[in-house]
């Protein structure tokens, strides 16, 4: 009867500590005035408020929310225009930096403005700069970036009026916005041959760009320039990378501060539009400017069938795959992390040589003028160029692969976070989120279960163990949650919008 008792408690003290450990989600209440259609940027916490900017056609505010998540405030920022471009923002301890762009008759301005933790301004609005545009050219021109460490700030615009020679202009600032330095240089382009990748600053203020070629204004890369441009130089300066003889169909960039470093990454394959054979990546040193490692890893068998399952194609395993993140370790290691995306419509299906070959991002046949270069912040391919959701398609978010190297490039290990993921009309609801806790990273996601969605929580941790966690707590019925667009807002937060009926909600999950 002891024993019995004693494995009584044993087994009622380990529930206790997984319930004590299992995730705590807590909604907002709906709001009359946030349905679907609200535009909106998780801003982060401050002082332990939460902000959440919102627009609705006309109206911006920013909603203010408790540790419970209940409404403290709803601040009108009735210093906006009606209708504005585009915004961004970069959160501090103590403030938010807002900026916003918004066209006067042929005057495109781009201000900003401090915001405290009540929401209000600390401040008036300041115009970083103006520009005047044509009736045929693009109206978002700004592209405001940051370092990691939020140390340095950069405005840039890009003037592609001339095919053959973008003009760059960029304005570096410090943390408090006060201006460093600005300068106008000019890139040498090939005409409709010629794109760059994304752009990045790192913590020492350089304005890192990657320009790849497409020959023939085909779908796949044959050659790649290294471009910096250093805070104290006028121009960029631009190295061949030398990718031999991988054909590489898009590129993704990332700064490694801590290793005063940067990391290409691509699939690649051995013929134009042939299948996915690997992934090729650069090592690249900024102190000297040059590529200190290059490798292409093969796919074997073994990993295809981990992608993609037992029932599908090995050798076309890969071909709907895309590169959505790459994280960087202290130690010099770094992870690639995919997933496969991919579109079928009633009309036809859709396939990746279809969203790389759609157009260059940075000039089209109707863009005459300046071209703001950013990619679509939440990594899905069919917008990422151009593409809007479509009734008539059908949206598929499967299977995540992640690959950890260490600092040389060699492959320590690879798993597979398993999801089937697929919506009709929208892909809202299908991709993941992303949690980092510090001893694992957490994959939230979507699953169909009953016919209606279920969050999910699947972490790895730095060995590659793959850890599946029960259905997480206070699932209340009726909420779909979207976590391709949640935000970390603290070591152990993130905050989820989701839809409760036709209301735009949120809820943060503490872990």
């Amino acid at each position: 009867m002891k024993i019995k008792l004693v494995l009584f408690g044993i087994f009622l003290l380990a529930l206790i500590n997984v319930n004590a450990q299992a995730p705590r989600i807590v909604y907002t209440e709906p709001e009359k005035e946030d349905s679907r259609r609200t535009s909106f940027e998780i801003l982060g916490k401050i002082n332990g408020s939460l902000l959440i900017y919102k627009n609705n056609r006309t109206e911006h505010a920013i909603s203010i929310y408790d540790d419970e998540m209940k409404s403290q405030d709803r601040v009108l920022m009735d210093f906006m225009p009606d209708r504005v471009i585009n915004v961004d923002y970069i959160t501090y301890p103590e403030k938010i930096l807002f900026f916003y762009q918004y066209q006067r008759k042929r005057v495109v301005y781009c201000d900003y403005i401090a915001i405290g933790a009540n929401g209000k301004p600390l401040g008036n609005p300041v115009t970083l700069d103006t520009t005047e545009i044509g009736y045929t050219s693009s109206n978002k021109i700004y592209t405001v970036i940051n370092s990691d460490d939020k140390q340095k700030i950069m405005l840039f615009k890009v003037n592609s009026s001339n095919p053959r020679k973008f003009f760059i202009t960029s304005f570096l600032y410090d943390e408090n916005l006060a201006l460093i330095t600005r300068n106008f240089s000019q890139v040498d382009m090939d005409e409709k041959g010629d794109y760059f990748s994304d752009f990045h600053l790192s913590n020492a203020g350089e304005l890192v760009v990657a320009r790849f070629s497409r020959a023939g204004n085909s779908d796949f890369i044959s050659g790649v320039n290294m471009l910096i441009k250093h805070p104290d130089s006028l121009g960029f300066s631009i190295r061949n990378v030398e990718i031999g003889k991988q054909i590489l169909d898009n590129l993704l960039m990332k700064i490694d501060n801590s290793n005063n470093r940067v990391i290409l990454a691509s699939f690649f394959s051995r013929q134009k539009r042939g299948n996915i054979e690997g992934l090729y990546l650069v090592n690249w040193d900024k102190g000297n400017n040059a590529k200190v490692m290059d490798t292409a890893i093969v796919f074997t068998d073994d990993l295809r069938v981990m992608a993609k399952g037992t029932d599908a194609n090995k050798k076309s395993a890969f071909n709907d795959f895309f590169i959505k993140n790459i994280f960087t370790r202290k130690d010099g290691g770094f992870a690639i992390v995919s997933e496969s995306l991919y579109t079928t419509s009633r009309n036809n299906g859709f396939n990746r040589w279809d969203y790389m070959g759609w157009g260059n991002p940075w000039f089209g046949p109707m863009n005459y003028g300046y071209w703001s270069p950013v990619y679509s912040p939440f990594g899905m391919p069919w917008n990422r160029y151009g593409w809007n959701n479509n009734p008539m398609n059908r949206y598929f978010a499967e299977n995540v692969l992640v690959i950890s190297f260490s600092q040389d490039g060699t492959k320590e290990w690879n798993n597979v976070i398993t999801k089937n993921q697929f919506d009709d009309e929208s892909d809202n609801l299908i991709s993941y989120g992303i949690m980092n806790t510090g001893g694992e990273v957490h994959f939230l996601f979507n699953t169909f279960e009953r016919r209606t969605f279920v969050l999910t929580d699947q972490s790895l941790d730095p060995t590659g163990k793959i850890t599946r966690y029960p259905t997480l707590k206070n699932l209340d019925k009726g909420y779909d949650f979207m976590p391709r667009f949640a935000k970390q807002v603290s070591g152990r937060q993130i905050v989820i919008p989701c839809l409760y009926r036709n209301y735009l909600c949120f809820a943060r999950v503490d872990f």
